[in-house]
């Protein structure tokens, strides 16, 4: 099994640790469709190629810029794996950006891109699609959060693990068409798993016109989410606690029967306050020792992200009122 990858160089910012795998139990998939990409603050660059880890270090990145993402192919469609491998190059080439304009306009030009650039192989298959789940982290700045797809981000604390990204999937459509309330959304959305996926990177949006499948990228916003909803669009600066971990991971880890009920579990994973490497094989383990019930293969990627405590004597980011985030 791969094992976690942890030495990259955040430092002072952050903790970082990575890990993706083919699945966990006796049931697995037959190639991890999975992907990553870190970039950490030399400019050293981690993401999978052929399913096996690949180091590099990319010219001309400026210090203290960082760059993290989750993304799952979609087998489904057909060249899954490619999809993911194709846009996880894609970041490695892709500026840094200090602002969400730059950061979406990017990204929305590597989409167009790759979809041209996988048109011809799509076949019968359709087009292959990949979600992406990404912070940009800017020197001194919040991180710019960026989100496509059913991948998440979730923030971790002692009590609870909250959800900080929407799913990209039919019934938050529904939400949106104002056919489903809160609380049916959240039952079907994290009370239980489907494999279904109504907008994905290089696949394109089924939120534009439902009836069909649109080319560019369909950003959730405050003014088309409904209202209980709207403090989590898609593309927006993230302040983050420095009493938290941050969790990025693709499906596999809540794809079982009551994805909610295991979820509620990871809070517990977080005692004698691990680090980041110790949190993710600690998140590994409960899916391969205490597996959920009806829980299905699939891939498995967690990227944790874990604020450092700032000294007294250190140039720190501006602090909220309780003081507890940044």
């Amino acid at each position: 099994m791969p094992s976690t990858l942890a030495d990259f160089r955040f430092a002072p910012s952050f903790d970082v640790a990575v890990a993706s795998r083919v699945g966990a139990g006796p049931a697995t998939r037959s190639e991890n469709q999975d992907n990553f990409v870190v970039i950490d603050f030399d400019g050293r660059a981690c993401h999978l190629h052929d399913q096996l880890p690949v180091i590099t270090t990319i010219a001309g990145w400026p210090a203290g810029h960082g760059r993290l993402a989750v993304l799952d192919g979609m087998g489904g469609h057909g060249h899954g794996r490619e999809a993911a491998e194709a846009l996880a190059a894609g970041l490695l080439a892709m500026p840094p950006c200090t602002a969400l304009a730059a950061l979406t306009a990017n990204l929305d030009v590597l989409h167009a891109m790759l979809q041209a650039q996988f048109a011809d192989g799509a076949g019968a298959t359709g087009r292959p699609g990949t979600t992406l789940t990404l912070l940009e982290l800017p020197p001194g700045a919040a991180p710019l959060l960026y989100h496509v797809g059913d991948s998440r981000l979730y923030e971790l604390d002692a009590q609870q693990a909250t959800a900080l990204t929407v799913d990209h999937v039919p019934t938050t459509g529904a939400a949106i068409a104002g056919r489903l309330g809160e609380a049916d959304w959240w039952r079907e959305v994290h009370g239980r798993h489907a494999p279904q996926i109504a907008q994905a990177f290089i696949l394109g949006n089924a939120f534009a016109d439902p009836s069909r499948l649109s080319d560019g990228l369909f950003a959730l916003t405050p003014a088309n989410l409904p209202c209980w909803l709207a403090h989590l669009p898609d593309r927006r600066a993230l302040p983050l606690r420095t009493d938290a971990a941050y969790l990025l991971a693709t499906d596999g880890f809540w794809s079982c029967a009551q994805p909610d009920m295991l979820v509620a579990r990871w809070p517990a994973l977080l005692a004698d306050a691990p680090a980041a490497a110790t949190l993710v094989e600690r998140l590994f383990a409960l899916m391969e020792n205490e597996p959920p019930a009806g829980v299905q293969p699939d891939n498995l990627t967690a990227l944790v992200l874990r604020p450092l405590p700032r000294h007294a004597d250190e140039t720190a980011l501006p602090l909220d009122d309780d003081a507890t985030n940044y």
